[in-house]
Formats: C-alpha cells, structure tokens, sequence
C-alpha cells in the first residue's frame, strides 16, 4: 500500500464532486496494489486516464466464455491501442462443466441469471481481488438508478471485503452522464465496442444482452426477461 494516511471515509469526504483525472490520481497514490476492470465505453476512458498518470496500470477483463465476438475483438482492439496487457479473469472450468451438464447453457432464462453470472464472473472476480488492496471500476450513477443512486466515488466494498482482507472500491465516473462518457471518447478517439454503433448500449454476455430503442434505459437490453434490480453480482453492494 502507498498511503495509509487517510480513512476511506476521510477520502469519501475529500473526494465528493472531484474529476475523474482527480479521483484516479488519488487512488494510485493511495494503493500501489490496485487494478482497473475493464469491459465497457467506461472502462476504457478511465484506461485513457489513467495512463496519463501511471504507465505501468493493471488491467483485467471477466472472459465468461459468452461474449460476442465484437467484445472479443474490441479486448484485443484496446490491447493494441494502449500497449498494455489485459489479464483474462476465466471461470473455474470444474465448476463450470458441472453447471452446464446439469442445467444446460441457457438455464437463466428459466432460473434468473444469478447462478451462472456467480460461476463465470462472480466467482473469478473474487479470485482476483483477493490479491489486491483496492480496485477502479466504470460505475455511473445514471447507469441504474434502481440500484446505484447512492454511488459514491470511493467505497468500502462490501461485497468482496473479509474480515482480513478489506477492499476499497474506486468509481471515478460515479457523477458523469453517458453523454459525458461519449464525449470524451469522441475528443479522445477512444476505441469502443462496435456493438454501440448497432444499438447496444450496456454490453454483457451475448444470450443476456440485446439492443435497445432510443427511449429505452441503457440496461433494458440487459437480463430483459427479469424485472427485478438487475446486478449481476460484482456490484451487489449496490443492492439495499
């Protein structure tokens, strides 16, 4: 750990209303043992960001094994764009060849998609972070109004916390809009998923995610069938 000089209450405080560039510098001066998740148009901003600070980032990405193959291709995209290496988090294979041979590959749309969101990335994300102090993640607050309206830029994570390994939560990109997001992607040439330019705006496993109209919410197109708060349990904090 760099820094031990502030609570992460204290830097809630100190951190309320700051930029994003602000945020970032904050958390790598704080934690030297920290990554960056990467999957969506928010990550990769921050992934611009933060190289601007600190060349040598962490970066992971969740490859359950559904994704489209833009999202597949979008991964290596970024890879090359930046130059840095993106460790594919997998799930575990045992686990997971028993959940499809007793419950087939589309279960979710029966069952709910908590099991096997748990096994392909709940489960390797845990795996992850129990090698870190902190990580950054894309969260926006207007992302989910149901489940993320009280998203502050920095937090404990009670999710993934144990009572020996606690685990701070950076979301520099809490208080920014989709259009803020877009904008500077568009300023910044950023690469992007081209799923966006088809319709898709919150992009997750292929069977769980569809385009969306222009007057639809963002996560419409995820877990459509299902109508409660929709987390897929790596932010399941977020769920009071």
């Amino acid at each position: 750990m760099a820094e031990n000089s502030l609570s992460t209450s204290e830097l809630q405080l100190e951190l309320v209303d700051k930029s994003p560039r602000t945020i970032l510098k904050r958390a790598f001066e704080k934690f030297d043992n920290i990554a960056l998740s990467f999957s969506g148009a928010e990550d990769v901003v921050l992934i611009d960001m933060a190289l601007n600070i600190k060349k040598d980032i962490q970066v992971f990405s969740l490859d359950t094994g559904r994704l489209h193959p833009e999202t597949y291709q979008f991964i290596e995209q970024v890879r090359n764009h930046y130059k840095i290496n993106i460790e594919l988090l997998t799930p575990d294979y045992k686990t997971l060849d028993h959940f499809v041979q007793q419950k087939g590959l589309f279960s979710f749309f029966k069952e709910g998609h908590q099991e096997c969101c748990g096994i392909r990335k709940v489960q390797p994300l845990q795996r992850k972070l129990l090698e870190l102090d902190a990580w950054i993640t894309g969260q926006r607050i207007d992302q989910s109004l149901d489940t993320r309206q009280n998203l502050p830029a920095i937090q404990e994570d009670s999710t993934f916390s144990t009572e020996n390994h606690p685990l701070v939560k950076f979301n520099p990109l809490a208080q920014w809009s989709s259009q803020q997001v877009w904008d500077y992607i568009d300023a910044y040439q950023v690469p992007f998923n081209t799923l966006h330019s088809k319709g898709f705006i919150s992009i997750g496993c292929e069977p769980c995610t569809r385009s969306i109209t222009p007057n639809q919410h963002e996560r419409s197109g995820r877990w459509w069938w299902e109508t409660d708060k929709k987390e897929c349990g790596l932010h399941a904090g977020n769920l009071k």
